[in-house]
């Protein structure tokens, strides 16, 4: 998933910092949005993944939970991730340690991806900004993670919802703040929504293709 820093096309204001409330208002947005899902059809593929719509919601709630156990321990590991067991349920699966019991239906599922998310506010919230743990895309602090998870929960959604036929419109500054912590070199003459999936892979811009590949950029920025 590794990508060249996409062009810079101008600076655009600072929007702020990533915060708890924003990984809060993400998950509650996101829970709000597939809430309206039918109890039927999330075993059918979500969006262009090859996972299916119960696969990427379970592995959304895994990535929060990922991201909060990355951070959580007294000197959190800087070369690799805490070691948590994972598994796939099936080859081509995602790769998690949360799953959802089945017969819990959508409404299981989406108190467990509440709960996910209320692990990484938590920690983004009490854990000092000082503190520096691995991701596969750089070293990052509290606020990094808690960017992360706001990227995942917005763009996982959008997977889910769009397979669903929901509409999913996230908040212009929150996407905005995400994409200043994460990808700095993210093209400033559209809006922050259709930057974001196009950062993502997951949609064109006007005189820009679809990346084929993608990255974010985790370390702390100066």
């Amino acid at each position: 998933m590794d990508h060249p820093s996409p062009e810079t096309t101008g600076h655009a204001p600072h929007p702020g910092p990533v915060t708890a409330d924003d990984v809060a208002l993400a998950v509650a947005l996101s829970a709000r949005t597939l809430a309206q899902a039918p109890d039927e059809d999330w075993d059918r593929p979500a969006g262009d993944l090859d996972w299916s719509r119960w696969e990427t919601t379970e592995h959304l709630a895994d990535d929060l939970f990922a991201y909060a156990l990355q951070i959580g321990p007294a000197t959190p590991p800087l070369t690799t991730h805490v070691p948590a067991s994972w598994r796939r349920e099936r080859p081509g699966g995602p790769a998690s340690t949360v799953f959802v019991a089945r017969e819990e239906g959508r409404d299981g599922l989406l108190q467990v991806l509440e709960a996910c998310g209320a692990l990484l506010v938590a920690m983004v919230r009490s854990t000092p900004p000082t503190v520096r743990a691995h991701h596969v895309h750089g070293v990052s602090d509290p606020e990094g993670f808690g960017a992360m998870g706001v990227v995942e929960t917005l763009v996982h959604t959008h997977d889910v919802a769009t397979g669903f036929g929901l509409p999913w419109q996230p908040p212009a500054d929150l996407c905005a703040r995400a994409l200043h912590r994460l990808f700095p070199g993210a093209p400033t003459d559209a809006a922050p929504w259709p930057v974001l999936l196009w950062s993502t892979g997951r949609a064109e811009l006007p005189g820009r293709a679809r990346p084929a590949e993608w990255r974010w950029y985790g370390e702390p920025r100066g």
